[in-house]
């Protein structure tokens, strides 16, 4: 049975306005586009299938989930979805094909688990995100868990947060390494330290500001060179503020932070931001000092400990040694060097689909191992604060439930966005060709090739996130034999870590079906040439960059005639002719 807490006061009201207006809405008393960015302001999402079908995107602030919570996944799952939820680059939960006459009572039940999809889409500050291990890294300055959760109750509801020029994105990492992915967000924060002048190290942040992917990638800019933890609050909404201000409220393609470097000049944009935290004292919204949220639990670093600590984040040299299925696991999914002795392990979950069986068995080994539980920015769950003599339990109960896979920092790994699965934007099936490269891959025998990521997306928009992966497909239709056909661009050489980020540099275009057989061959030549330790960009570099390695696959960019291989001309997961069929863009990242 269902537990059930007290239903916050301000998500009771979201969800009664929302009875109140979609009633309206379908009395005929509610226009067609004031209801639309109402219901995008609480999180629910029209599909590609037309009709009432809606996506329902549900908010974990830095990932952190309870066994209840997953539990009530699991419910929503089964009576409101198709029996499971997909877990999302942006550390939401999504479930697809719920009617949008039952989408309130979807609301109630998740609102009883103190969840709520408020701000999940829409021109709004987004789910906040944060380092799946912050509070259990052993490189860690602070950690960022109270900052984010301090900063999601700041700014849901916000009065400045609810009509935005368009979305805005927060992200948090504890360290350098930036597992957390903070240098293409809006704003990106990264835990750091300083050296007083007398001699001592204070902790506090880097704040980085206007990064974005999408069709125009742009790198996040540092704002100063440290921000003190009781400026940190004031200095985002200070940023809010001048992106509402002067974001482009008139083109939806040039309104993200993002533009405002190209249009007003990053030195101008960094004196307004700077300008708005000194004055912003006299608002009466002004979040100056330690956030309470932080003074209750605490802030401090996890610590290294007297083992050598696990390297993490992109370029992480895994690599197996043993053939024994838990000795895979353990060398590849779990995570050491914390001070206080616990471990964290990573339980694998393929496309980022959850079943309502796998939410509910994830619950009861939470439960039973005492354990947090974060979704990962790869669309995995990380265990955190394990005990050694756990770790053989937990791999036990994840092999029951097909979660136990070496999956972490492996090439099997393989991250998309939904695609035209069910979104009005994308023009491949992305899921599928995920599924096709994860299986090329281990028919290869390279699933298990450490330190190489691929990423996914069905459009440029990049949900799947393809710019910032050491191997990326971007979706794109093409045209042969007087046909259409799905095909990708591949960009190869995406990275984030150690305060920079490389975007993806474009090798070439394929057809869809060509290109599984195009990531088996990157990911081969990389294992075969690459130097003790290399990164994948490293190696590309060494090599000659992305257009050296694509001369390489310069005969996968061929259409053969349609009825020689008709299965060119049929996308992933499909029975008919290749369509590329777009709706109105929902702002679905």
């Amino acid at each position: 049975m269902l537990q059930q807490r007290e239903i916050d006061p301000e998500i009771r009201a979201d969800v009664e306005k929302f009875e109140v207006q979609l009633a309206r809405y379908l009395a005929g008393e509610l226009e067609e586009d004031a209801f639309r960015v109402f219901r995008l302001n609480n999180g629910v999402y029209g599909q590609r299938q037309g009709g009432h079908n809606q996506m329902l995107r549900v908010k974990l602030p830095y990932g952190g989930v309870t066994p209840e919570q997953l539990d009530m996944f699991a419910h929503v799952a089964d009576e409101y979805s198709r029996g499971w939820g997909h877990l999302t680059t942006r550390q939401n939960v999504q479930f697809h094909f719920v009617q949008l006459e039952r989408v309130p009572a979807a609301l109630w039940d998740l609102a009883s688990a103190g969840l709520t999809s408020r701000e999940a889409c829409g021109d709004t500050v987004r789910n906040v995100m944060g380092c799946h291990l912050a509070g259990a890294c052993p490189y860690e300055a602070l950690d960022i868990s109270p900052w984010a959760e301090a900063t999601f109750r700041h700014f849901l509801h916000h009065p400045l947060a609810q009509r935005l020029p368009r979305k805005f994105k927060i992200n948090f990492s504890g360290c350098e390494t930036d597992c957390g992915q903070a240098m293409f967000n809006d704003v990106g924060v990264i835990a750091t330290t300083r050296t007083r002048e007398d001699g001592t190290r204070e902790a506090g942040f880097r704040v980085f500001v206007a990064g974005g992917l999408g069709a125009n990638p742009h790198p996040a800019l540092a704002l100063e060179e440290f921000t003190p933890r009781e400026d940190l609050l004031a200095t985002i909404e200070a940023i809010l503020r001048v992106f509402s201000n002067h974001g482009n409220r008139d083109n939806k393609l040039r309104a993200r932070m993002k533009w405002l470097v190209d249009t007003m000049g990053w030195e101008e944009l960094q004196e307004r931001i700077l300008k708005e935290r000194k004055l912003l004292v006299a608002s009466s919204s002004w979040p100056g000092g330690i956030p309470e949220a932080v003074l209750k639990a605490g802030d401090e670093p996890a610590g290294q400990g007297t083992a050598v600590p696990t390297p993490v984040g992109q370029g992480t040299p895994v690599t197996l040694r043993s053939r024994d299925p838990y000795q895979a696991w353990e060398e590849a999914n779990v995570i050491r060097g914390v001070a206080k002795g616990t471990v964290s392990a990573i339980a694998y979950s393929r496309l980022g689909d959850v079943t309502s069986e796998q939410f509910r068995a994830l619950a009861s080994i939470q439960r039973e191992l005492g354990a947090e539980v974060r979704v990962t920015n790869r669309q995995n769950f990380a265990f955190r604060g394990l005990s050694e003599a756990q770790l053989p339990v937990l791999f036990e109960r994840l092999s029951a439930i097909g979660m136990a896979e070496p999956g972490a920092e492996l090439a099997r790994d393989v991250v998309s966005c939904p695609g035209a699965d069910t979104c009005n934007l994308a023009v491949t099936q992305s899921r599928g060709l995920a599924s096709a490269i994860g299986e090329a891959l281990e028919e290869a025998g390279l699933a298990e090739v450490g330190g190489v990521r691929t990423n996914i997306s069905g459009c440029t928009n990049s949900c799947g996130q393809h710019h910032i992966s050491d191997i990326g497909f971007s979706g794109a239709e093409r045209r042969a034999h007087g046909r259409s056909a799905p095909g990708y661009t591949m960009l190869l050489g995406g990275y984030v870590g150690q305060e920079r980020i490389h975007f993806g540099e474009r090798a070439l275009r394929l057809p869809a079906k060509a290109a599984p057989e195009a990531a088996v061959r990157v990911v081969r030549r990389f294992a075969e040439e690459r130097e003790a330790g290399e990164t994948f960009r490293s190696w590309m570099d060494r090599v000659g960059g992305a257009k050296a390695i694509a001369e390489g696959l310069k005969d996968l960019d061929e259409f053969p005639e349609p009825d020689v291989a008709p299965d060119f001309y049929v996308d992933y997961g499909e029975t008919g002719p290749y369509v590329a069929e777009t709706g109105d863009s929902e702002c679905a990242t």
